[in-house]
């Protein structure tokens, strides 16, 4: 997995409790890491009330380099319920983009069924890759 989280942490939070291997995009966008296996994205939403601004800098910044690009399988959008149509709009843009699954959304820092849920989806994608890369 790869990940961003602002100074809130909430997706920070989500990840840890996921308890699976992660590397994070930095708030400076310096020192990107480099995913060297097919790796799923969590990125959460900061959009204004139109929906400008959806997807953070980092994560463009990230997805910008098509060696990263290349690799991603997936991504999991985050957001707030409270924005309604905005809610976890980040996700979805980078699914088009990519023209990879959307596999996934939670609110903030997800519940234990949040949790439970994309773990389980992860091992079944995990398995999906292995078999196609054999």
């Amino acid at each position: 997995m790869v990940y961003f989280s602002s100074k809130s942490g909430n997706t920070h939070r989500f990840v840890t409790r996921l308890g699976l291997p992660a590397l994070r995009i930095p708030m400076q966008m310096n020192q990107m890491p480099r995913p060297s296996h097919p790796y799923v994205l969590i990125c959460p939403t900061y959009a204004d009330g139109q929906g400008r601004g959806a997807v953070p800098k980092q994560v463009i910044g990230f997805l910008n380099d098509p060696d990263r690009r290349a690799g991603i399988a997936g991504v999991i959008g985050a957001g707030n319920r409270n924005f309604g149509a905005t809610y976890a709009l980040a996700g979805r843009i980078i699914a088009q983009k990519c023209n990879v699954p959307l596999l996934y959304s939670f609110e903030l820092a997800g519940t234990e069924t949040d949790i439970a849920r994309v773990r389980a989806g992860l091992e079944k994608l995990g398995r999906h890759l292995c078999s196609t890369a054999a």
